[in-house]
């Protein structure tokens, strides 16, 4: 029987700040249109968990069941191990995108019908991931969804929810939490780059080569401190982000010097917090600005 603390496991928790702070820094611009409608942000928030929950599960079905997770190293995975039967994970992740979509379905018809179109094509991203006939995480195009749907979606859409306006900042502290998780697959993937090559997944990192995609990394992280200078530029007290660069010293080192599993993955923790970290101080920032 899979315990509770498996499926727990399973959602791969660690991940979960990705999810989180785009809604973060999308609500605090929101905000500077007017004050924060709190219910309207726990949807937002609610919804992003969800989908990154569902994501997660849907990953460990369509690559357990494809066989390319059989010698991952990393998050548990429930299917590839035979800790749950593949049904189940792919239940769990019905589930979780269920509860995205309903809560999703009544926040959009509070503030504008046609956000129904996001969420299809957030729930349609997040199932064709690694799942269907052709799987876009298996043909090089994961990170640029991920700077769509974990940055511009997100962060834009969770702005829009507050007044119906996007403020111009937005558009550029969507850069300063997507690119993070950018860095967060591409440390998921240089980890994974050999058993990913041998199974037929070509990711951006088998693609272009572990050594580019370290290199690629590094561009990510600078290109969100980056973004946080110019989100300076139309809020000053936005710059308050900047107190989180330290935070990356830590897993840019390691991926640039570490081969081993354990380091990738410490890379990979330590791009998770220092996105959060970020994003929660740039949303403080553009709140108080």
């Amino acid at each position: 029987m899979t315990t509770a603390k498996l499926w727990y496991q399973g959602a791969r928790p660690k991940t979960l700040g990705a999810a989180i702070s785009p809604v973060l820094v999308g609500t605090a611009a929101g905000s500077l249109d007017g004050p924060i409608d709190w219910p309207r942000a726990a949807a937002a928030a609610a919804v992003a968990l969800a989908l990154q929950v569902g994501v997660n599960f849907a990953n460990d079905y369509s690559d357990g069941v494809r066989g390319t997770d059989a010698q991952r190293r990393g998050p548990v995975r429930l299917t590839a191990t035979g800790l749950a039967t593949p049904r189940a994970v792919r239940n769990a992740a019905i589930l979780a995108f269920a509860f995205a979509a309903v809560v999703g379905a009544v926040l959009s018809l509070v503030v504008t019908p046609w956000l129904l179109l996001v969420g299809v094509a957030a729930i349609t991203a997040a199932v064709t991931y690694t799942g269907g006939p052709k799987p876009y995480g298996y043909i090089g195009l994961g990170e640029v969804m991920v700077l769509v749907f974990f940055g511009f979606v997100a962060t834009l859409g969770s702005a829009y929810v507050q007044h119906g306006t996007l403020p111009g900042v937005t558009w550029v502290a969507a850069l300063a939490a997507g690119l993070p998780a950018c860095g967060i697959l591409l440390a998921n993937n240089v980890r994974d780059v050999d058993t990913d090559r041998v199974t037929g997944k070509r990711t951006v990192a088998v693609r272009i080569g572990a050594a580019r995609a370290r290199v690629l990394y590094v561009v990510c992280i600078v290109g969100a401190i980056v973004a946080v200078v110019a989100c300076g530029a139309f809020v000053p007290s936005g710059l308050l982000a900047v107190i989180a660069l330290p935070l990356a010293i830590a897993p840019v080192r390691a991926m640039l010097t570490r081969q081993d599993p354990a380091g990738l993955i410490a890379a990979l923790v330590g791009t998770v917090r220092f996105q959060l970290v970020l994003c929660v101080l740039l949303a403080i920032g553009l709140w108080v600005g």
